[in-house]
């Protein structure tokens, strides 16, 4: 943040960007696990509450974030400086705001799925929040504990994909049957 001192003042102690955060036992946070297949050509209801995107500290909250296409995003900048909202998705359409201290939180959606859009802000280049868009409501971030969980799937053989900023993808298949749970879990080598 040296670039920004007017960032900086706000941390008591230098900040390390977030693109690997590990819990207790090495359990890692900020990966996003969703279904990657196997749920057929089905509508879901979208959610009535709007998926959040905060800038705090002059870091995006949360560093990951899944929602479902046309679902509202509200991005809010509690920040007492000003940012700039720039998400850079690959099959959506880019935009680019400026969002004042004390402004409203600008209110959005992307049209369609769309993984791992980066949303930016063109005057604090550190700032990085990735956003992935789903057609459905089977996906989960990945808390400091290392835990997710993907409610309420129907019966099915499915492929779960789970994504790391740094570290790439893995995937799974796992059949779940009638009033089944099952408890999957991913490793990630940090030696690459």
């Amino acid at each position: 943040m040296t670039a920004g001192p007017e960032c900086a003042k706000l941390h008591s102690t230098p900040l390390t960007y977030p693109e690997v955060v590990t819990g207790d036992h090495g359990a890692l946070a900020n990966v996003l696990v969703y279904v990657k297949s196997g749920l057929g050509n089905y509508r879901y209801d979208l959610p009535t509450t709007p998926a959040s995107l905060d800038q705090v500290g002059c870091m995006y909250e949360p560093h990951v974030l899944g929602l479902m296409a046309r679902q509202k995003l509200d991005i809010k900048n509690t920040d007492p400086i000003m940012h700039n909202v720039h998400p850079v998705p690959h099959k959506n359409r880019a935009w680019n705001q400026s969002q004042p201290v004390g402004g409203a939180a600008i209110e959005t959606e992307f049209d369609h799925p769309d993984f791992a859009i980066p949303v930016l802000c063109n005057l604090h280049p550190w700032m990085r929040a990735y956003v992935f868009v789903f057609p459905h409501p089977y996906f989960d971030v990945t808390t400091k504990a290392g835990t997710f969980d993907l409610k309420n799937l129907p019966p099915g053989t499915y492929t779960i994909e789970a994504w790391q900023e740094k570290y790439g993808t893995q995937d799974q298949t796992v059949t779940i049957g009638p009033k089944e749970s099952k408890a999957i879990a991913f490793r990630f080598n940090a030696g690459g």
